[in-house]
């Protein structure tokens, strides 16, 4: 594992404020008011079931039929729309990213400009199409997941359930590879390199963290991680970052003993939010066996 510390800003003068912290809440709410009245101009009356008028001269919907149709009141909906600083909940949100039929991309983009945690998208990922779900699920008889960019594990194979753990019985917040590593008592009785990977995590976490950390899913996760952990606490505070890169890990199964893996990502689409497929490939011909033997014993 290679980590560097990263360097701290000079703090700011005792009452002043960077100028782009200050602007920033003015420029979110302005794209929010942007992206609102574009969302709305590009849908018809018909698409959303309402008769269009011989004098229409709006394009696509009128503020106060997305008001209706999102169940809300027209003046706190125009206000929205103005960019004027005012609280709006992730049920009024969904309403309204129904009402504009945004897809999925549009109801992340609405919500990261709103700064509201959207409790549903976190864990209903909707990159995670047939075809990665069929590579991750070919790769057994070796360990497969697919992640985002915060360690969520979205999707795991039968190899990887018989190894780590199965996931699918954990509630979806603690479906992460860093919440694991920090409180999972099997996870560090079983991974030998446990306190390495932790804070190797930490710091890829952390070159992340920095290309989202208006984001309020980004925030929420690292929050719950610091008042979970007095540990992972101690190793925030150091600033180490590192780069992805393959690396081998190992293992202390309870049936097939020892298992060496490496960790190979391959990213499956060119975004920044696109999942990866992590696989967990024997690094040595013993863990190859081993994992042959898993799969017999599982009857896969």
């Amino acid at each position: 594992m290679t980590v560097t510390a990263e360097p701290v800003a000079a703090a700011a003068p005792t009452g002043a404020l960077p100028a782009a912290a200050v602007a920033a809440p003015d420029i979110r709410r302005q794209e929010l008011a942007a992206f609102l009245r574009s969302r709305r101009e590009r849908i018809s009356p018909e698409q959303v079931g309402l008769v269009r008028g011989a004098r229409r001269r709006t394009p696509g919907l009128r503020r106060e039929e997305v008001a209706h149709l999102s169940a809300v009141g027209v003046t706190w909906y125009t206000w929205l729309e103005q960019g004027r600083a005012i609280r709006v909940s992730a049920q009024v949100l969904d309403a309204i990213a129904r009402a504009l039929l945004m897809d999925p991309t549009e109801r992340g983009h609405l919500f990261v400009l709103a700064g509201v945690v959207d409790e549903r998208s976190d864990y209903d990922c909707p990159l995670l199409s047939p075809t990665a779900l069929r590579l991750m699920n070919t790769i057994a008889p070796y360990p497969a997941t697919l992640q985002n960019a915060r360690y969520d594990v979205l999707a795991h194979n039968r190899p990887f359930a018989q190894v780590f753990g199965e996931l699918t019985e954990l509630p979806p917040r603690e479906r992460n590879c860093l919440w694991l590593l920090t409180t999972s008592k099997r996870w560090r009785e079983t991974f030998l390199d446990r306190d390495e990977m932790l804070r190797d995590l930490i710091a890829k976490f952390r070159v992340g963290m920095a290309e989202h950390v208006a984001e309020p899913a980004w925030k929420e996760r690292l929050d719950g991680l610091l008042a979970e952990s007095a540990e992972f606490r101690a190793l925030w505070e150091r600033h180490e970052v590192a780069t992805m890169s393959p690396h081998v890990k190992r293992y202390r199964h309870p049936e097939v003993g020892l298992l060496s893996l490496e960790h190979r990502n391959l990213w499956m689409a060119a975004k920044p939010q696109a999942p990866r497929l992590v696989a967990y490939v024997p690094a040595d011909d013993e863990t190859e066996r081993a994992l042959g033997r898993l799969a017999e014993l599982s009857g896969a």
